[in-house]
């Protein structure tokens, strides 16, 4: 048996784990055979204790060599086997001069302290370093091991090592492991040598002072979550060698101003570069033909974003939030923009849709409120539900010939007075900057920028869903005895709307058609009593009141929850207040206690050209009407209707 104790301490270490120390060095051959010193550290376990006569304790014989040599330290033994120890330490004494000391002086020349900081394991002639024990600072990671190439650095390896400042990697190495690095926080610089090929999950997660990092052309494949929080990284060099960025592989590296993408790169995996708050211009190479989903969400400093050829898809909130995003060029090969791609760049001033995009996502533009135009290509098939919801600022859009589907894609654009619509399309027109179906039958949507007065064609049937959903500046609206319909949340939230006459064509109204109408204190219906979609289709009105026709049916108190009235007012032709008086000509007028009425005049039935005269309620159940100006007209006639 060989044994060699450097520091009696040690006996923490587990005899079982091999720990690089010393390499194979010297054969000591005590006496006529030979015993080897073996590479490692055998620990000796045996403890100090009562032993047989004749027998030594490793106590008494580190007492013994003190007493032969003078020194204190490393101590070696060698026993034949199966002889007695006694015999073996009566020849120390001599044996150590001629012998041992010599091998001594070469075993402490040896570079323990590269080696000594690393567990290992060897597998297929190659090695893995399994951890590192060292104490911190600059460590250079050794190319062999026991004359075995150093080609991975396993999983942990230096997990959670705080003191480590930086690491030099052989060029051996192939493989950087899962969590390798993993939160290392005073590490500032990792040098990876072109032989790595594959850079794992989490491997430098949470190193918060590492700075700079360049991935060589040898690498593949960065894993998810690489550099998450990286916060001092300032910038990336990414290799040519690069197919995949792992999802999150840069996530919150808040420092990083510029990335340079290799021309190999295919994918950009999900929240790749999310919240990296620093970065300011991005040119994402024709290689690549997949922005993952929220790949540069939050990147609040972006200021321009140009998307190569390639790129076929921009994921879900790829660049959402990307505050100071003024100008984004999208190559000629993006047919997909994910839901809210781009939602909430609040400085996007221009953008340029190639025409091989055929489907924009749902709020893909939402709350781009610096966007001031706005045109689909002809490409384009689908507009997503609230594609340019809330673009504040935008004033014109132009459809083109291949969209058939769009679902409140401007809804709040409260700036909009006009959408024009390709002639060729095959499901949408446009009239005086109003959209509506292919056939004129049913309006779709009313731009909310315009304001005042709006008389709907002659023609259309059906006043479709969120039609004029938030029209802040509708103030009336004309609706024609060819509707049939209202349909959901139609007029919803028209705050300036406080008038509407219903005509006797109208057979149903959806629920919420008028809800959050504010002002709304009045609406007349001509006809019968419709179907109500529900009891919220004036909900939110507090002020509105219902009035309805004598001779029409289905009408009771109330009418989806609003109060109903009789709306019947007549002229009283005969009587002392009707005819001339004094200051002009005048009749009563009586019905319904307080029901809102309008007086207007002509000068000739044939070109019913009426003029308001004057509304009022007849308070009471009536109101005396006078005209003083009647004798400025030949002749003259009067009509009382709802304001």
């Amino acid at each position: 048996m060989v044994a060699f104790k450097q520091d009696l301490s040690a006996d923490n270490l587990r005899p079982t784990e091999a720990v690089a120390q010393y390499p194979r060095v010297a054969v000591l051959r005590p006496g006529s055979r030979s015993a080897r010193i073996r590479s490692g550290l055998a620990i000796h376990r045996q403890r100090s204790k009562v032993v047989p006569s004749g027998q030594y304790t490793i106590k008494r014989m580190m007492k013994l060599h003190k007493a032969h040599s003078g020194l204190v330290g490393p101590f070696i033994f060698c026993q034949r086997r199966g002889a007695p120890l006694k015999n073996v330490t009566s020849r120390l004494g001599t044996a150590y001069s001629t012998r041992i000391l010599p091998l001594l002086l070469m075993i402490l020349t040896l570079p323990v302290v590269a080696q000594a900081q690393f567990n290992y394991k060897s597998s297929g002639g190659t090695i893995t370093i399994t951890k590192y024990t060292g104490t911190g600072g600059a460590v250079a990671i050794p190319s062999t091991i026991n004359n075995l190439p150093v080609t991975t650095i396993g999983t942990n390896a230096f997990a959670s090592c705080a003191t480590l400042t930086s690491v030099t990697i052989p060029n051996t190495v192939t493989t950087i492991g899962d969590y390798a690095f993993y939160s290392c926080t005073s590490l500032t610089s990792a040098a990876i040598p072109n032989s790595v090929t594959t850079i794992g999950n989490s491997t430098f997660q949470g190193c918060k002072n590492l700075t700079g990092v360049t991935i060589p052309n040898s690498v593949s494949s960065i894993g998810p979550f690489a550099f998450y929080s990286c916060i001092s990284l300032t910038s990336v060099t990414i290799g040519n060698g690069v197919t995949i960025i792992g999802d999150s592989a840069f996530y919150s590296c808040t420092s990083l101003t510029s990335v340079t993408i290799g021309n190999r790169v295919s994918t950009i995996g999900q929240q790749a570069f999310c919240l990296c708050t620093s970065l300011q211009g991005l040119t994402i190479p024709s290689n690549v033909n997949t922005i993952g989903n929220y790949a540069f969400e939050y990147c609040e400093s972006l200021t321009s974003v140009t998307i190569g050829n390639g790129v076929s898809t921009i994921g879900i909130s790829a660049f959402y939030s990307c505050n100071n995003l003024t100008s984004v060029t999208m190559g000629n090969s993006v047919s997909t923009i994910g839901a809210y791609a781009f939602s909430s760049c609040v400085s996007l001033l221009n953008l340029t849709l190639p025409n091989s995009v055929s489907a924009i996502g749902n709020y893909a533009f939402a709350s781009c409120v610096s966007l001031s135009r706005v045109v689909i290509p002809n490409s384009v098939v689908t507009i997503g539900d609230f594609a340019f919801s809330s673009c504040n600022s935008l004033t014109s859009v132009i459809i083109g010939n291949s969209v058939i589907r769009m679902n409140k894609a401007f809804a709040g654009c409260n700036s909009l007075i006009a959408i024009v619509v390709d002639i060729n399309n095959p499901a949408f027109s446009s009239l005086n900057g109003i959209l509506f179906d292919k056939n004129l039958s049913t309006l779709v949507t009313f731009p909310a920028g315009v304001a005042g007065s709006y008389t709907i064609p002659n023609g259309v049937t059906a006043i479709g869903n969120y039609a004029f959903e938030s029209c802040p500046r509708l103030a009336s609206v004309m609706i024609p005895s060819s509707v049939t319909s209202i349909g959901t949340n139609a007029f919803a939230s028209c705050v300036s709307l406080t008038r509407v006459t219903i005509p006797n064509s109208v057979s149903f109204i959806a629920n919420y058609a008028f809800s959050g109408c504010t002002s709304l204190t009045a609406v007349y219906f001509q006809g019968n009593a419709p179907s109500p979609g529900g009891a919220s289709v004036f909900g939110g009105d507090n002020k509105a009141t219902i009035y309805y026709l004598p001779g029409t049916a289905g009408w009771g108190t109330t009418f989806a929850g609003r109060p109903a009235k009789l709306w019947n007012p007549q002229i009283q032709s005969s009587g002392p207040d009707f005819g001339v008086r004094t200051n002009g000509f005048g009749f009563d007028i009586t019905g319904t206690t307080n029901i809102p009425i309008l007086v207007e005049a002509c000068t000739s039935l044939a070109s019913a050209s009426w003029i308001p005269l004057q509304t009022c309620t007849l308070t009471n159940g009536s109101v005396y009407f006078s005209d003083p100006d009647w004798t400025d007209y030949p002749a003259r006639s009067y009509r009382i209707r709802s304001p």
